[in-house]
């Protein structure tokens, strides 16, 4: 029997090992995969960089002007095998995933004009291909048709070890204080902002991932979509 191609959506917490689940799956599956984080995150780099973001203070109606001078792209790179984020032609990849982009990127992403921009973005971007997504909104908001669902969440103390562990592996020096805090007030801005604020969708498969290997649950995810697209 021919397996069919299915739409994977994958939301969930900060730092509860989205990007990596939603990498290894594409890569498994053939598929395309999308960051909508590092899209997120990529605006928040150019909301900094043209200074519409300062001191934890933000122009909301500055930087909607400025959307329209914004360009977003994914291109892939061979020598890491994955598709990296550019931004007006500049490759950024290694620039959204500092702390400093990190502190703020939640304040931006509840903009409902940046929403509005990037949920277009990125269902143009799944129109005619098999995708794997993750994000914050994608089961409920940007991909509601989407075959399987997966909703991804641990502890808080154990995402921030995670993501205090990858910050350090990049050489950047932060205190799991600093992480532990930033993860927490990206939970309550997620998930209490006015415009499609992160939620479970009905039909999604949930991972509580707090005490699970990477490779048990990469097994789960991967027995489960393929189970999929055998009906």
């Amino acid at each position: 029997m021919a397996k069919q191609r299915i739409t994977i959506a994958i939301d969930g917490h900060s730092s509860a090992g989205k990007s990596t689940m939603a990498k290894a799956l594409a890569k498994e599956l053939n598929y395309f995969y999308i960051d909508t984080g590092a899209m997120y995150r990529g605006v928040t780099l150019f909301a900094m960089k043209e200074r519409y973001v300062m001191n934890g203070c933000i122009d909301e109606s500055g930087l909607e002007e400025a959307l329209d001078r914004l360009f977003l792209t994914f291109r892939f790179n061979p020598s890491t095998e994955c598709s990296e984020m550019h931004l007006g032609g500049t490759n950024i990849e290694k620039e959204i995933r500092t702390m400093e982009v990190a502190k703020n990127v939640s304040l931006v992403a509840k903009i409902p004009a940046v929403r509005k921009k990037l949920v277009a973005l990125q269902r143009r971007l799944a129109e005619g291909d098999s995708v794997v997504m993750d994000g914050r909104d994608i089961g409920t908001v940007v991909l509601p048709n989407a075959e399987l669902k997966f909703f991804m969440t641990a502890d808080p103390e154990v995402r921030a070890w995670r993501r205090l562990r990858e910050l350090q592996e990049n050489g950047k020096e932060v205190t799991f204080d600093e992480v532990l805090e930033n993860v927490l007030e990206r939970d309550r801005i997620d998930s209490e902002r006015a415009v499609a604020p992160l939620k479970q969708a009905d039909d999604a498969v949930v991972i509580d991932n707090s005490n699970l290997t990477m490779e048990e649950q990469y097994q789960f995810m991967l027995n489960l979509a393929k189970k999929r697209m055998e009906h």
